[in-house]
């Protein structure tokens, strides 16, 4: 599913046109990624939390010439999927 299509379901769901849908969806993720870019932790109940962690710098290889290198520390956005969703996507049986 690509972003028109899950537009097109929230503007059926909420009764809302595709555009009003396209705007706050666009909103939403906008300011998840400047919050997790500041640093702070946007949790969803029951669908999960975005954060973002630190990466420590290690060791790599040049995968052409086999060379080892460093790679540098870095800040990397996180995802971890809540309970429900992960209930939801692997129901117990």
């Amino acid at each position: 599913m690509n972003k028109g299509e899950l537009v097109d379901r929230i503007s059926q769901k909420a009764t809302v046109t595709k555009k009003q849908a396209d705007a706050v969806l666009s909103a939403a993720i906008e300011t998840i990624m400047e919050a997790v870019s500041e640093g702070d932790k946007v949790t969803l109940v029951g669908f999960g939390s975005f954060e973002r962690r630190d990466r420590k710098e290690r060791e790599g290889r040049n995968p052409k010439t086999g060379e080892k290198m460093s790679i540098p520390a870095t800040k990397v956005p996180a995802f971890s999927a809540g309970k429900l969703f992960k209930e939801k996507v692997a129901p117990k049986k």
